[in-house]
């Protein structure tokens, strides 16, 4: 069975193989050397160093494995090229919506589920409000079924 594709946008995969390569070249190396710092400290037993330096060189050794499966499947999906998609919100997007009730405006940023980060209003693209923005135009409202209850907004403008 092949393995599914991962969404990504441009941005999100540069910091992916950005942390990947820190990893690979910063961290790794230093641990290895904590590693080896702590052993000449003497009896491994009771050596503080030596079993946190091991904790973090697993940690480090299973984000790497972790990384380099999800870029081995990266889909890079970029429409900023395409002048016909920046009429509707597609993957990628940068979506500004204007709450009907309060009249707040909000940016979001519709982006694969590894990227997504709602501090950053990176939103997945499967989550519920990017669903509803997928394929909606400009001044087009939608409705998303927040925890509060119904939320309408108005799309007032789509970048890429």
């Amino acid at each position: 069975m092949a393995e599914e594709l991962i969404p990504f946008t441009k941005d999100g995969y540069q910091v992916l193989q950005d942390e990947l390569h820190r990893l690979k070249h910063d961290d790794r190396p230093k641990v290895i050397q904590d590693i080896a710092d702590a052993r000449a400290h003497g009896d491994l037993s009771e050596n503080a160093e030596y079993h946190a330096a091991r904790e973090r060189q697993g940690f480090i050794e299973g984000r790497i494995a972790e990384l380099e499966g999800n870029l081995s499947r990266a889909n890079i999906i970029d429409f900023s090229a395409d002048t016909s998609a920046r009429e509707q919100v597609r993957f990628g997007a940068f979506v500004t919506v204007q709450d009907e009730n309060t009249g707040d405006l909000k940016t979001y940023r519709v982006v694969g589920d590894l990227e997504a980060d709602i501090t950053k209003n990176k939103i997945s693209i499967s989550s519920p409000i990017a669903r509803a923005l997928l394929g909606k135009k400009i001044d087009d409202a939608i409705e998303v079924n927040a925890p509060k209850g119904p939320v309408e907004y108005v799309i007032t403008e789509i970048r890429y």
